[in-house]
């Protein structure tokens, strides 16, 4: 039965189609996984067994009834603590929502639950999503499946600690700055960031509750055991938001290639800019070798149209200013004193520094944004994915001091600033590109390594399915040790 619990949300609900297993049956089993194994990782955070164990009573009866079975017909999942779903408390990990209990789903819900997913409970995130690890005041540290002294990075870190100890069918995250791809890369796992604005971020906090304005940058996307699974997810979730869907519909286009050796492929696995460290680096040295061994041509001289920094300070620009609109006067007065004392664009200020800039600077970089947007799509006429790491190192150990600012990382021996987590993630994020990341391998202790595959605008299935077949080489998703 072990196997089960590392089975892709493909193969549940096969399974469940076949009648190998029923709804309740398979709920349970996740269930009692939970309690024996989530007290030691802490990924999940809240649970309404309850209301699951009825939907899955319906599922059963409607599939013995000869009810047709749908997508994801009966398969348990959990949810990030920033997804608001009906009538169950979603907190985002801030005291201030500590109370918060949603009087409607947002549209993804609503979307895995017309497919036939059964939510069972919550999975653990950083107060307000904002952080590389996943702690917060109301439920503590969420511990990585393969090391649990190391987190499983943030800020879907909860997700992907739960996905990868085999505690849920797959989880949806959240990505602004990497926050589905770091912790898909620090628990070994898959993770898709979709095409910025193909997936409604409704019903996500924060904004506070009931924001309807939409984000910039913002992303859901799945998180799972196969890259199967994030292209049957995608399908599900993938859509107009609820007020155009009278006019618009989305179809995004089949992949570019069906076989790996047709892929025209890119990497870029090192850059001075954000030097890696040999870990991650000779894990992702090791993947492109593979994939020349199986016929796959990779360019590895190949470079994108924008360097790290320049990629990092138009992110910057833009994502700071996202939340002025929820500052209190005194923080936003505050913000505005700071931001007019940048004087101009610099690849060295840091992105806090632009948090109140005018709305002429905010339009500037966005000008920048789509031209580099553009120049990508000149990039992706030569070729049809390109690879590159996700974070300079693999997952560190716990650091909860208070100064985020002041931690550091130790890349090849030299301590660096801790939020360069972020540069090889914001790089591709800054230009609203699809990125599913993969496993890649593992470094010399034994900790994962992921691969960031980044595609062409809507091209999400060809970066997927790149994920796929790259699975048949590196042997796909694998369960940590002892679990």
């Amino acid at each position: 039965m072990i196997e089960m619990a590392f089975a892709s949300a493909t193969e549940l609900a096969r399974m469940i189609r076949a009648r190998q297993i029923g709804c309740r049956e398979l709920l349970d089993y996740y269930l009692d996984r939970v309690d024996l194994i989530n007290p030691g990782i802490n990924a999940v955070v809240t649970l309404d067994a309850e209301r699951a164990h009825r939907r899955a009573d319906e599922l059963d009866a409607s599939l013995a009834a000869g009810g047709g079975a749908r997508p994801l017909h009966g398969v348990p999942i959990t949810l990030k603590d920033t997804i608001e779903v009906e009538g169950l408390r979603t907190t985002a990990g801030a005291e201030i929502y500590s109370d918060h209990v949603p009087s409607s789903h947002g549209p993804v819900v609503r979307s895995l639950e017309n497919a036939g997913a059964v939510i069972y409970g919550k999975t653990n995130t950083p107060t307000l999503a904002q952080d590389l690890q996943s702690y917060n005041p109301l439920f503590g540290t969420t511990n990585n499946p393969w090391d649990v002294s190391r987190t499983p990075g943030g800020s879907s870190g909860g997700p992907a600690a739960a996905v990868a100890a085999g505690l849920t069918g797959f989880d949806i995250g959240s990505d602004v700055g990497g926050s589905i791809r770091h912790p898909a890369h620090c628990c070994g796992v898959y993770g898709h960031k979709p095409t910025h604005g193909i997936v409604s971020f409704r019903g996500h906090v924060p904004g506070p509750p009931g924001t309807l304005r939409p984000f910039d940058i913002w992303s859901l996307g799945p998180i799972a055991r196969s890259a199967e699974d994030l292209a049957l997810i995608l399908d599900v979730i993938a859509g107009p938001e609820p007020e155009n869907r009278l006019a618009w519909s989305l179809e995004l286009p089949p992949p570019r290639r069906s076989e790996l050796g047709d892929f025209k492929v890119a990497a870029w696995l090192d850059d001075p800019e954000c030097s890696v460290d040999s870990a991650v680096g000779n894990a992702l040295e090791s993947l492109v070798q593979m994939l020349g061994r199986s016929g796959v041509a990779v360019d590895t001289r190949a470079r994108p149209p924008a360097g790290l920094a320049e990629a990092a300070n138009i992110w910057g620009r833009l994502f700071s200013s996202e939340h002025t609109p929820d500052m209190a006067d005194a923080e936003f007065n505050a913000a505005v004193e700071k931001a007019s004392s940048v004087v101009a664009a610099d690849d060295t200020t840091p992105p806090a520094e632009y948090t109140a800039i005018r709305r002429r600077d905010w339009l500037q970089a966005n000008e920048e944004r789509h031209q580099l947007r553009a120049r990508y799509e000149d990039f992706f006429s030569d070729y049809d994915v390109l690879l590159a790491p996700v974070s300079p190192v693999p997952a560190i150990t716990h650091d909860q001091s208070d100064d985020t600012d002041a931690r550091r990382i130790s890349i090849n021996g030299e301590q660096r600033p801790y939020w360069d987590q972020l540069t090889w993630m914001i790089a591709f994020g800054v230009c609203l590109l699809p990125v599913t990341v993969a496993p890649a391998g593992l470094t010399p202790d034994g900790l994962p390594v992921g691969v960031q595959i980044v595609g062409p605008n809507l091209q999400d299935r060809t970066t997927i399915e790149f994920a796929r077949l790259l699975a048949e080489v590196t042997g796909g998703f694998t369960p940590p040790p002892g679990l």
